[in-house]
Parts: structure tokens; C-alpha cells; sequence
């Protein structure tokens, strides 16, 4: 085991300056020909993660899981399961990795267990001194434990039809928010929190720099769930206690004394939530996920509910965040990751002749934005969706359920299938693909998952032998805020917030002024007039350094340094 001194290699706020990459490991890199990848093919891609200049790897769950949820299914918090590798194999990418210059941060899935964790087996004994670790209750008054209709309440979970499941072994119903294979932890519980805590101190002192923490904000429940209620409660959160625990759990682990990243992912957050949790006066998380953006493509009925989205909307709600952050607290900023399709599909243009450039501003836009920016595994070099066209094509359980739900209520499958083919997680869990050759390069065996077919056109091999590629761009955007104060720490304005092409802004620090203008379109935008007097300004990075100053080609972005 690795120790780690905690006052080294992380100065106060470095959070600030660095750029998150985000592994899938079941789909990085293979590295003993089993079609899965593990944690010693990231070991071997160090360099590569290097080259493109990060600070951080987030790393998706690799504890030992049953994989019913592929991997946030937790039955044991301090081993590795052995689809990934071993603990020795961690002690030696965490030391690797310190070695380049990168900091690793781990997921932390403390909503909930497997149903195989030893906490809930114990649990299942009524007179376990661990019953209460979890939330149970029984049958409904007057009927039948276990019958048609006699689960507590009738609340569906987000994986399956019912939150509720039975258990005969002790006669009541325990909650699963996600799954019945994910029963949710009792945070009323202190015995629960402290157990959480030890163990999250236990990989600190393993060398980790942080968590990244899994749906942090519904670990406090409502009140009609555990039958307790909190002076602090803040109208809108899901449950009442939710900064105390967290402002416990940085007291107790000494996140803020360790100098360590957090983040928190938070379905349904709002600005308001994402202030309280992240002002640094208030010792809760350095930032919060916000899935405001990544929602806004949808109708009323669910994210399957496919709806066209409108610059405007988009860049106003990420402008609403940088505005309520901007005194204190502080942004992430993402496109993609695990639970999301790939952005230039989503956000851009996947076709031949606009992938490239499409990327290019999409990151730019992002990058530019105040916070700190994750890249997902594949995003640096414009990986896109797959051409899945049958449900045979998908492995996700939410698409699964998804298909089978919809289609038993009369939901035409080719329907089904055009929402599946826009927003399914899956198009995120494909392989890496490394280079031209066999399965990408991701592995010598046969993949645990089909390899995009474009992966002969679009991969990281290709893209690093091209000065002017998307991992050149992605490169230069890191460089920029390592090297730029106003990218870090500049005043945010948006410009132009009504245009359907031009995606405009500010960012000034002092007497320093960046702007960043971006045609988010597949067709020329003219440069609008009122615009701040371009004469003079510097061109700092650009996708098309020799287009007339004039006009934005399609999905051409500029960042220009004012005078």
C-alpha cells in the first residue's frame, strides 16, 4: 500500500487551474486480451493522457460489483473487482500517474450498495445491529406483505418498475431508488456515515486526490421516507440534511484539509443548491454536476422525450450558472460523460464534413467558460455515436428497461428506437478506439462491446500525427488554462444571448479582456455589428486561422485577446 502525504503535490485551490479526463475502464483500454479493459491498460496510457495535458483522472467505479449496473452496484468499497485488475495494480497507477504529473480521483457510490454488499445481507436479519443501515418498512396497513400493490408507497425507481421490493427472508420492504439490486445506505444513520467516512479516509491515505461522488444529493431523504425533518432544510433539495451531511463529511474525512478535488454529481440540482454546496465559506464540495444543460433536449415525459434545442436556451443556461457562481462557489463544465450520448453528435455535427470543426467549438465554448472542464475518454479526438439501429445493438439497463416499458405501452418500436439511438448511455461505453487497427486497438480478444465502425477514420493514433486535429485543439485549450489567469479566473459576460448561430462572450480579469465567439452552426453566420471593436485584437487560438475576419465559417470558433 501507497501512502501519501497530504500536504504535497495538491496546493490550495489547484482544482482551479486543472482539467478533468474521465475513464470508463470497462471500455479504455485492455491490457490481457479479455475484451474488457482494466486498470493496467490505463496504466499504460499515461503517456498518451500526458501528451494531452490533463491534471486529473476521474476514475468510474472499479470496486468489486456484481456489474449490474456496471459498476455502481458497490459490494465492496476497499477491493477491486477482478475485471479491472487487483489493488496492487491501483497502488501502481496512482504512483504512475503521480510520477506524470496527474492526480487520480475515485468514484464514490454511497447513495446506495449492491444487494451482495455484506452490509445489506446483514441488514436482512431483523435483529441485525445493521437492519437499520438500511431503509425498511413494512407492508401497507391491511394488506399482504409482499402481494400486488402492498409496497409502502407506489414510487418507481429509475432502473425498474418499483422502488419498493419485497424481501421474504424478513417480511418487509426495502428502498432502492435506482434498482432492488441497489438498495439506498441510511444516512440517518450515524453508525452508516461513519462507516462511509473511514473508508473514504482509508483511500486518502491509499493516495487518491478526491471523489467524484455519484448522486450525491439524494443521500438525504425526504422526510415522508425516513420520518425525520431538519431545521436546515432548504426548499427545492430532495432531502432535509443534505449539507450537514456533507459539511460532516468534509469535517470528518478533511477534504478541505487534504487539499483533495470533490465533486458532486446532483440530478436535479439548482444554482441555489450548487452555491450553498460549493461556497468555500460553508467546508461542503469545491463544485456540483449540474444536469440543467444536458436536460434541455427533452420534453415533459422523460429524457427519451425527444425535443430540438435552440442555441439560445443552451447558452443561457450556462451563462444562468456562471452568474450564480460567480461571487463564490464554483462551476463544472462538461459536454459528455458515462450517462451522456457523445457531444458532437448531440451538440454538434457528426457528419463528414463538420465532425472536425464541430468539436473544435464545442470545446472551445466549454473550455472557455469559467470552471473546471472534464473531458470524457474519446471526446479529445471527436468520437461520436453509434449507428446502433436494433435493440440487439444495447447492453445499458435504463435503454433495456426503456424499450421494454415503452413498447408494453403501445410505443411503436421504431420510435423507441429513434430515442435510443439519440440519447442511450451506451453510445458512451464503446471502446476507445486507439488506432486502425483490430477492435480499435482497445483490445486483442473479443470486446465486451461492438467498436464503432468509424473507428478506421476516427481515432487517437490518427489524430496525434495532425498539427491542426481535435486533439491538437483540445491540447492548446488545456495549455490555455494552465498558462492564461483570465481563462481561470476571469469576469464572465454573455453576448449576444438571443443569436441562433453566434455564441459569444467575455471573460476580463484587470485590464485583460478575452473574447470568444463561436458559430455553433452548419452554415456561415456574419459577424454581427455590435459586437466589442474587433480592431487590433489578437487572435489567441482559432479553428480556421485564414477565414475572412468577417464571416464565421460553419462551426468556426475564435478566442481574440482585446485592446
Amino acid at each position: 500500500m501507497t501512502s501519501h502525504d497530504p500536504g504535497s503535490f495538491r496546493p490550495d485551490g489547484w482544482w482551479r487551474s486543472a482539467v478533468v479526463y474521465q475513464i470508463y475502464p470497462r471500455s479504455f483500454q485492455d491490457s490481457n486480451g479479455d475484451g474488457i479493459g482494466d486498470i493496467p491498460g490505463i496504466t499504460s496510457r499515461l503517456d498518451y493522457l500526458a501528451e494531452l495535458g490533463v491534471d486529473v483522472i476521474w476514475l468510474s467505479p472499479v470496486y468489486r460489483s456484481p456489474q449490474v449496473d456496471n459498476g455502481y452496484d458497490i459490494s465492496d468499497y476497499q477491493d477491486i473487482d477482478p475485471l479491472f485488475g487487483t489493488l496492487e495494480d491501483l497502488d501502481e497507477l496512482i504512483a504512475k500517474a503521480h510520477g506524470h504529473g496527474i492526480k487520480l480521483v475515485m468514484d464514490l457510490v454511497v447513495n446506495h450498495t449492491s444487494d451482495q454488499h455484506d452490509w445489506f445481507q446483514e441488514s436482512r436479519d431483523p435483529a441485525s445491529i445493521k437492519r437499520d443501515w438500511y431503509i425498511w418498512k413494512p407492508a401497507r396497513a391491511g394488506l399482504e406483505p409482499g402481494s400486488a400493490g402492498a409496497e409502502p408507497w407506489d414510487q418507481p425507481a429509475a432502473f425498474a418498475p418499483k422502488a419498493w421490493t419485497f424481501d421474504p427472508a424478513s417480511g418487509e420492504y426495502y428502498y432502492g431508488m435506482f434498482s432492488p439490486a441497489q438498495p439506498d445506505l441510511n444516512w440517518e444513520n450515524e453508525d452508516v456515515r461513519q462507516a462511509v467516512y473511514a473508508m473514504m479516509r482509508w483511500w486518502v491515505e491509499r493516495g487518491v486526490d478526491g471523489f467524484r461522488m455519484d448522486v450525491i444529493n439524494l443521500i438525504s431523504k425526504p422526510c415522508e421516507i425516513t420520518g425525520t425533518v431538519s431545521a436546515s432544510a432548504v426548499p427545492g433539495e430532495f432531502g432535509p440534511r443534505l449539507h450537514e451531511f456533507l459539511a460532516e463529511m468534509n469535517r470528518e474525512v478533511g477534504l478541505d484539509d487534504h487539499n483533495l478535488l470533490t465533486v458532486g454529481e446532483m440530478p436535479g440540482a439548482t444554482v441555489n443548491t450548487a452555491l450553498l454546496t460549493t461556497d468555500p465559506s460553508r467546508h461542503e464540495l469545491n463544485m456540483v454536476f449540474t444536469f440543467e444543460h444536458v436536460s434541455l433536449d427533452q420534453g415533459p415525459r422523460s429524457k427519451w422525450d425527444l425535443a430540438p434545442l435552440a442555441l439560445p436556451v443552451l447558452k443561457k443556461n450556462l451563462a444562468d450558472w456562471q452568474y450564480g457562481l460567480a461571487e463564490a462557489g464554483w462551476n463544472s463544465l462538461y459536454w459528455d460523460n458515462h450517462d451522456q450520448p457523445r457531444a458532437v453528435s448531440r451538440f454538434g455535427d457528426d457528419s463528414p464534413e463538420h465532425r472536425v470543426n464541430s468539436a473544435k467549438t464545442l470545446a472551445t465554448v466549454l473550455h472557455l467558460h469559467k470552471g473546471t472542464p472534464y473531458v470524457y475518454q474519446g471526446e479529445e479526438f471527436g468520437m461520436t455515436n453509434s449507428p446502433f439501429t436494433r435493440i440487439e445493438d444495447y447492453q445499458d439497463v435504463e435503454s433495456l428497461n426503456y424499450h421494454a416499458l415503452a413498447t408494453a405501452r403501445g410505443v411503436a418500436e421504431e420510435d423507441v428506437l429513434v430515442s435510443l439511438a439519440a440519447k442511450s448511455r451506451d453510445h458512451a461505453r464503446t471502446p476507445v478506439h486507439w488506432d486502425d487497427s483490430e477492435h480499435a486497438g482497445f483490445t486483442t480478444g473479443q470486446p465486451w462491446f461492438g467498436v464503432n465502425p468509424n473507428y478506421s477514420e476516427i481515432n487517437a493514433g490518427a489524430v496525434r500525427r495532425e498539427p491542426d486535429s481535435v486533439f491538437a485543439h483540445y491540447q492548446k485549450l488545456i495549455k490555455l488554462r494552465h498558462d492564461d489567469e483570465t481563462v481561470r479566473e476571469g469576469r464572465f459576460q454573455l453576448l449576444l444571448p438571443d443569436h441562433d448561430q453566434i455564441w459569444a462572450f467575455t471573460r476580463a480579469l484587470g485590464g485583460d479582456s478575452l473574447l470568444v465567439i463561436a458559430n455553433c452552426s452548419s452554415l456561415p453566420a456574419e459577424i454581427p455589428a455590435d459586437l466589442p471593436d474587433l480592431a487590433g485584437a489578437d487572435l489567441v487560438l482559432g479553428t480556421h486561422p485564414d477565414s475572412d475576419s468577417g464571416i464565421l465559417a460553419p462551426w468556426e470558433s475564435r478566442i481574440l485577446r482585446l485592446n
